[in-house]
């Protein structure tokens, strides 16, 4: 654990994606953040069902969010990725209704879960951006929901796909025409509601057919135009955010 940059010079926060912050909301993040933390690949960053004294930006690294059935099987939600805000379920909550396990290193800036109603006390601002993280947490349910109800393997496997390359794009991470993609196609399957095997066949499909070329780690899209219309949705940039 060390505290990490300033603030004010935290790489995420010069990225296009993220809403500037004015001068008394950076002058609080740098009250309200007391370290980084480092979780190293696979280990646990939040545990279902336990509480948790710390609220969680990704400074860095990349994870999945999953709750575990009774018969021991795994249901990913959805992924983890540089800027998103995790451990609210246990602030509001009491306690994490899913896991974060880290899929890379990560590196998160660590906040005091004590301190959250501050936030909603003497920052407005602060507290209607945390609003909007959850309102769009519930969008993407929804999107999810609809993948999984309406759309084929094919479809499915590219909406992730480009949603991962959109994101990782927009948070500075596109090095030589590829996003990092650590994570296994278990995971996609556990969260797209596929077996391994149609999985595995899918992606063949998706690199056979050009649309995506995913190996060693790494995900190349030639033609956003051309994934999104096989994963029947719009061609759409990343929607500008608040981060904390």
């Amino acid at each position: 654990m060390n505290q990490g940059l300033d603030c004010a010079q935290c790489p995420l926060r010069q990225m296009p994606l993220f809403v500037p912050l004015t001068g008394d909301e950076l002058a609080f993040m740098r009250r309200f953040k007391q370290r980084e933390t480092t979780f190293r690949r696979n280990e646990m960053v939040l545990f279902e069902g336990q509480r948790s004294p710390a609220l969680y930006t990704v400074l860095s690294g990349m994870g999945t969010r999953s709750v575990l059935l009774k018969d021991g099987r795994r249901q990913v939600i959805n992924f983890v990725f540089p800027g998103d805000f995790i451990g609210l379920q246990s602030g509001l909550m009491g306690e994490m209704k899913h896991s974060v396990t880290a899929t890379s290193d990560m590196v998160l800036c660590t906040f005091d879960r004590a301190r959250l109603w501050e936030i909603f006390q003497s920052q407005a601002e602060r507290a209607y951006d945390l609003t909007w993280i959850a309102a769009v947490e519930e969008h993407f349910l929804g999107e999810t929901i609809a993948t999984l109800g309406q759309r084929d393997a094919l479809e499915r496997l590219c909406w992730a796909m480009l949603r991962i390359w959109r994101r990782l794009s927009a948070v500075g991470l596109l090095r030589d025409g590829t996003v990092p993609l650590p994570f296994r196609q278990q995971d996609f399957a556990e969260a797209l509601g596929l077996s391994l095997v149609h999985t595995n066949k899918t992606v063949a499909t998706i690199r056979r057919l050009g649309l995506a070329q995913w190996q060693a780690g790494r995900l190349a899209v030639p033609d956003t135009r051309q994934l999104a219309a096989a994963a029947g949705v719009a061609d759409e940039y990343e929607e500008k955010r608040p981060i904390l």
